[in-house]
């Protein structure tokens, strides 16, 4: 949760806890410019002939960009270079419909193409060891983050800022400057990092980004991406952004999840992880990778979950077809174990999975949970005792299905 101003209360916590909202790239930039950043003149279209409109309205070159919840857009042909009239249509019908790594393109957004000398980047989010807000910036934009971290460390500045004084011209400054951007656009640069602050501050982001931040010949500094997700347990004190989710372009995994009350969020590898309690589940994808395995979601059953909720939990994993093996991790408290079994039982009544199970009980009710797994004999379910043991397990399974072998 962000702090708006000098004061430490707290505001209210909404009784039904909420996922972040992620905002289109468009979605983002028009955010920024709310809070003065320079960005790119754009228009959202749903159709190629709105496409070719847009186009000529705005001047070529123009770029057609995918509108989607994820990365890798330009690799995967989502965006796109159109000097006329007839490379727009053509980029627009490509396209619109194109699948990018599970999402559906029902959204462009045409934009003026921008001269580039120099691409930055820059970023705010919660760095939630130190209990901060984190502000990030490096010359080396354009990259993933992570690659600059690796290979050029030196040209990464991370910066915490005291959450009750905000991030000060000066600080801003000083980030610029030890960076290495150039010295005629530090100013500039600076501008734009305490805009991006008081966006993640009176917005109530979790994180802003901006991927690249340009500098043009002309020596202005601008947006010319943006990823922002908005803290959804605090929307009730933003009605003005409230209509930004964008169930169009939404995750159907998502946006069925959603509909149905549980918390999952859709990941990029092939183990399904289920277990009760957020920080348990965020603990169980740590797990699962340091044993070497990859998540396919974070899904959070919550506390007290039913066989009925379970149920739909694992529908939901299994919606996923890169799952290759599923975990389940439940320490018992107001989840009762044997109400965990009862639901994967029930489950299995209803769908034949095809990959294979692990199921880790422990807590309230765990023999009965464990009793009940035992007697229902389940194809291709394996139970564990630990976490660590479920991990290796769940891995060993799932790589196991990627080479077709048993586990």
């Amino acid at each position: 949760m962000t702090c708006e101003g000098p004061s430490p209360r707290l505001p209210p916590i909404p009784l039904e806890s909420r996922a972040a909202m992620d905002l289109l790239e468009y979605q983002g930039k028009q955010l920024l410019a709310r809070h003065g950043l320079a960005v790119s003149d754009g228009k959202a279209v749903a159709t190629v002939e709105d496409a070719v409109r847009a186009a000529n309205e705005i001047g070529y070159p123009v770029v057609v960009k995918a509108q989607v919840l994820i990365g890798g857009r330009g690799k995967a042909g989502g965006v796109k270079l159109a000097a006329d009239e007839a490379q727009a249509r053509e980029h627009a019908q490509n396209i619109l419909g194109l699948d990018i790594r599970g999402h559906i393109v029902r959204t462009l957004w045409i934009e003026h193409a921008s001269d580039i000398a120099s691409e930055y980047y820059a970023s705010v989010l919660l760095d939630r060891q130190a209990s901060q807000p984190l502000v990030i910036f490096s010359v080396e934009g354009g990259v993933e983050i992570e690659q600059v971290a690796k290979e050029s460390p030196e040209k990464l500045v991370r910066r915490n800022v005291d959450a009750l004084e905000g991030l000060s011209r000066a600080e801003a400054v000083e980030i610029a400057t030890d960076a290495g951007a150039d010295a005629d656009v530090v100013q500039g640069v600076a501008d734009a990092l305490t805009a991006l602050y008081e966006v993640w501050t009176q917005e109530d982001a979790t994180l802003v980004e901006i991927n690249p931040l340009i500098i043009t010949p002309e020596r202005e500094v601008r947006a010319l991406d943006a990823k922002i997700s908005l803290d959804g347990n605090a929307l009730y004190r933003h009605p003005e952004n409230q209509s930004l989710s964008d169930s169009e372009n939404e995750d159907p995994i998502e946006r069925r999840a959603k509909e149905q009350g549980v918390q999952y969020v859709k990941l990029d590898g092939d183990i399904g992880v289920l277990g009760n309690g957020a920080g348990l589940v965020m603990s169980t994808l740590d797990v699962v990778a340091r044993a070497g395995g990859s998540p396919a979601n974070f899904l959070d059953a919550g506390g007290g979950s039913d066989a009925e909720k379970i149920k739909q939990a694992v529908q939901l994993i299994l919606a996923n077809d890169a799952v290759k093996a599923v975990l389940f991790n439940i320490f018992g408290g107001i989840t009762r174990c044997d109400e965990v079994a009862r639901g994967l039982i029930a489950a299995f009544e209803e769908i034949t999975p095809a990959v294979p199970f692990v199921v880790r009980l422990d807590g309230t009710n765990d023999v009965e949970g464990r009793r009940l797994l035992q007697e229902a004999a389940l194809p291709n379910v394996y139970a564990a005792r630990t976490m660590n043991e479920a991990a290796e397990k769940v891995v060993a399974l799932a790589a196991a299905q990627s080479v077709g072998t048993p586990g």
